[in-house]
């Protein structure tokens, strides 16, 4: 019979835009004891981190609380729990994710326009307005902080132009959410995704979401009651009820509101994850979190372009806690992302698409988004692209960086 060793994954240093690093604090809390999904002490647990997902979000939304799954499951949820057969849903697409709305949105039955944009760029506010004028929307569904190409889209005044078209407007803030500004309230989101391994330093496995009244009014037209938890009343279904049961807004604010209607065994330990997580954001503070993944990113963007190397895309919508760096011609990409993991430990990540071999993804995000972690991936990128035969001025990455820290401190 086959034997298996002792589980010893190795010790990394994950330079991606996710998964990232995990806070060993986060570790801990997973070790925890189980306890029931209904025992006082677990639906305690449960009312503080949605209470931590309301600061977290920046709202005073009732509904604020995790899916259980990876980020794409809050995406899933909102969507389908949202869109109607029939629906008209315009979507702006600047990079993957964008396209990723797009397939979630047809698979709902919904009429979709997409407005594209060339990858590298974001649209102005005033182009998904205009469009949302002729389209007339149902949902708005936008991407907000787009890791494939390493770009933020603005949201001023697209929150105001859906209350005044009723339109309701859905955000994957995925990327962003604990690393860059999002203003749940003061944009007017309707609902707003965010996911746990990237800037919030948790295990992927949870995506928080959180949705205001307007979206709930909705959700309640299209309730339905698990036929299993049905108490004998007669039961009016909407026809457009939505057609995922794991997924279904409804049914999981049932679960976590005083009701506790049972819907499926809560994810324990990744909960336990959660709360600490958030715990640790909170104490940091949104504001001084902020500045620290902006004075990392700048820290690293000196030491690359000290390199000489180039970075991709406009600049005036560069995502904070993600650079995109064009890899020097006669370069082997993936083969510096080989050396860099094998021989330094150091992870970083290609792209997808008409990007696939052309850009490097870095991210500086969360418990990675770190002063160590910037000077030791700037000088094993010099060590490995010397190695490949591309001169790079010896050096003088690590010191920019340098600079950049010295002078904060100071």
């Amino acid at each position: 019979m086959k034997r298996y060793e002792d589980l010893s994954p190795s010790l990394r240093c994950i330079m991606t835009p996710g998964p990232v690093e995990v806070d060993p604090r986060v570790l801990r809390a997973m070790s925890f004891p189980v306890l029931g999904q209904f025992d006082p002490e677990f639906t305690g647990i449960m009312n503080e981190t949605m209470e931590m997902l309301r600061e977290l979000f920046v709202t005073d939304n009732q509904w604020a609380f995790p899916v259980d799954g990876t980020s794409r499951s809050g995406i899933e949820a909102a969507m389908v729990s949202l869109i109607a057969p029939g629906d008209r849903v315009l979507i702006p697409i600047f990079g993957r994710f964008g396209h990723l709305l797009h397939e979630i949105a047809e698979r709902c039955g919904a009429e979709v326009l997409t407005l594209e944009k060339e990858w590298g760029c974001v649209f102005d506010p005033e182009e998904v307005i205009a469009a949302m004028k002729s389209f007339k929307p149902d949902i708005v569904a936008i991407v907000h902080g787009e890791t494939s190409t390493g770009r933020v889209q603005p949201l001023a005044g697209i929150g105001r132009a859906c209350r005044e078209q009723d339109a309701l407007l859905i955000v994957d803030a995925v990327a962003t959410i604990g690393g860059v500004p999002v203003e749940t309230d003061a944009w007017l989101l309707d609902a707003v995704i965010g996911g746990t391994q990237k800037c919030l330093s948790i295990p992927s496995g949870m995506a928080p979401v959180t949705y205001n009244a307007r979206a709930e009014a909705k959700l309640l037209k299209r309730k339905r009651v698990e036929r299993g938890l049905r108490t004998g009343e007669v039961q009016v279904e909407a026809l457009d009820f939505v057609r995922s049961n794991y997924f279904d807004l409804g049914m999981l604010q049932d679960y976590w509101s005083p009701q506790r209607l049972n819907h499926h065994t809560e994810m324990t330990s990744m909960l336990y994850a959660l709360r600490e997580g958030l715990r640790l954001v909170l104490e940091e503070g949104l504001e001084a979190r902020h500045a620290r993944h902006a004075l990392h990113e700048e820290a690293l963007v000196a030491g690359l372009t000290a390199m000489g190397l180039k970075l991709y895309g406009d600049p005036q919508s560069k995502l904070t806690v993600v650079t995109c760096v064009l890899i020097p011609e006669g370069v082997d990409g993936e083969a510096v992302r080989t050396m860099l993991l094998e021989r330094f430990g150091i992870e970083i990540a290609s792209s997808f698409g008409p990007l696939k071999g052309r850009i490097w993804r870095i991210g500086t995000m969360g418990f990675s988004c770190r002063e160590n972690n910037v000077l030791r991936l700037l000088g094993a990128l010099e060590g490995a692209l010397l190695r490949h035969g591309h001169a790079v001025p010896a050096g003088l990455g690590v010191q920019a960086a340098l600079d950049v820290y010295d002078a904060k401190v100071r």
